[in-house]
Order: C-alpha cells, then structure tokens, then sequence
C-alpha cells in the first residue's frame, strides 16, 4: 500500500461515504410510510489490503452483482432497490438473497439503500425522466405527491411537466424515450380519444419512475410516462383519456446511475475530501462504480 491505511481508517471512510450519499439523497426525503432506505447491512471491515475505496452502485442487488462485487472488493455497495423489504425471520443459506447478504457480511462489504429519496429529489431520477422525455425542452414541471418532510414542496414522488402547446406527439415523446433509455421497444397504450401516435398531441406529461399507478393516480395527463402498470390500471387509463408510455420497470431507473447519481457522487466525494481530515479520509483512492452486471430481468425477443 502506498500510504497506511487500517481497519479503524477504513471503517471511518465508510461511515463517511455512507454520510455522502445521504447528503445527496437525504433520508428524510424517502417515503417512510412503506419503503426501507438507509444501511441494511453494516457488515465489520476486514484488514485492507490496499487504499482503494470502491462504491459500486446497482439497481438490484443480485447475485451477480454480489459476486461482481466480491471481484471488484468493493467497500460499499449502493442499491438502489432495498435489498431487505420485509422483516427477515432468519437468515439461511437456502435463501438466495439472504445468502447474498451473508456473503457480502463475510467479505466486509455493506449495502446502503436510497430507494425513494432519489426519486424525490431535486435533479433526481424523476427530474431526468423529465429531460429523457422532451430532451429538457419543457414549460415548467410541477411535484406529484411531495416528501412530506420537505417544507419546501420540491421535491416528491413524481412530475407533471407541461410542454408548449401543439409542439408533441406521443410520436415525439416515445422516440425520445427509446433514445434516452437506449430501448429498441416501449409498450403504449394509445388513450380511446387518441386516434394514433402522429396525430395525437399533448401538452402534459405525468412520470413516475418504476411502478407508477400509486403515485399518478388522481393526476389527469395527456400521457403518462412510467416503468410499470397493472392490466386494469392501463385499461382505466385508456377510458380517461390518458395515453401511456411503459418501458419496464428498471428501464426508467437503470440509466441515471451513469448519467447522474454517480457523477454527483464522485463530485460530491471529492468535494469532501477537500475539506476532511486528511489523516484518514485523503489517504484513501475512491472511486464510484456502476455495475455490470445489473440489469433489467426480462428480456423482449
């Protein structure tokens, strides 16, 4: 190693890269009402071998990712998806996922879960929905269901953005989805009053990343834009006069790990380390990854 570094060091420089994600995507923006955000596994640092800090940053924690985690000796683990959902009983080896975390916990690698707070936040995974959606050429945008412990009312669960009148087709907005997605294929349902996606224009758009039929519920959009609906959901949507662009559950979320949460991470490292201590923060190479092996379980043939 090319500077000392030792297990109390290290164990510091956890704590503190964990403290920098929760400064970018504070946990308080989360909903706390059903989702599981925060450290789900604080495994105990091992004696490090070298002074890199690896962050690797995943949509779902899989066993792939595991064991590219393992081959990278990553020092944290950033899901996006909490790993632990529900209360565990046990923690067995039949289990593929609790055998995942008691991998990790033996290779002294954490997981820490943002989840919600991501989608929430200002310049978040909704606000990049946004910009993929009209290439950032949109009026103004407005909170769906705000974080309820944001004073401020910026940040939420969704967007509703307004686009200049007679500008959009639902064309328009679904070549700009597959492009900015990078999806050969979108699944749209074309609303009863829609008579096809040339023709059809509008000037609001609702989006919510990954599931979206809780949290745009009562919005009333030209078209919807989210990973998932129900059969029924799509069906009552079509009778409202909604169009909807559906691309897979993890499409809308996969791609801002590249384009925004780890730039931001990586800038907001070295900011940090700027101004802590140097004799344990600055000793250490960090560097934030984006995994691999992470991607999108169903495949369109």
């Amino acid at each position: 190693m090319s500077k000392a570094v030792t297990v109390a060091s290290t164990t510091r420089v956890l704590k503190s890269l964990i403290s920098t994600v929760q400064q970018l995507f504070p946990v308080a923006l989360a909903d706390d009402v059903w989702d599981n955000t925060g450290l789900l596994l604080e495994s105990p640092v091992i004696t490090p071998t070298t002074n890199r800090a690896r962050v690797l940053l995943t949509i779902d924690l899989t066993t792939a990712v595991v064991d590219e985690a393992l081959q990278k000796k990553a020092l944290l683990i950033v899901a996006y998806h909490p790993i632990i959902f529900r209360p565990l009983k046990q923690i067995t080896q039949s289990n593929t996922q609790q055998h995942s975390l008691l991998r990790l916990a033996h290779a002294g690698i954490s997981v820490y879960s943002p989840h919600t707070a991501v989608d929430a936040q200002v310049g978040g995974m909704n606000d990049w929905l946004a910009d993929v959606a009209t290439r950032g050429q949109y009026i103004s945008t407005k909170v769906i269901q705000p974080s309820k412990n944001d004073p401020s009312g910026s940040t939420g669960f969704g967007r509703l953005i307004t686009l200049s009148e007679g500008m959009y087709t639902v064309r328009n907005i679904i070549e700009n989805v597959k492009s900015g997605l990078h999806l050969k294929n979108v699944q749209v349902a074309l609303a009863d009053r829609h008579q096809d996606v040339d023709s059809a224009t509008i000037s609001t758009v609702a989006i919510c990343a990954g599931s979206g039929g809780s949290v745009l519920s009562n919005i009333a959009a030209d078209l919807w834009f989210t990973g998932e609906l129900s059969h029924h959901e799509v069906l009552a949507l079509r009778e409202r006069g909604i169009s909807a662009i559906i691309c897979g559950h993890t499409n809308t979320e996969r791609g801002y790990l590249t384009t925004g949460f780890a730039p931001k991470l990586q800038e907001l490292i070295k900011s940090n380390t700027e101004t802590l201590d140097a004799n344990h923060y600055q000793k250490y190479d960090i560097e934030v990854m984006v995994s691999d092996a992470d991607r999108d379980p169903i495949t369109v043939f």
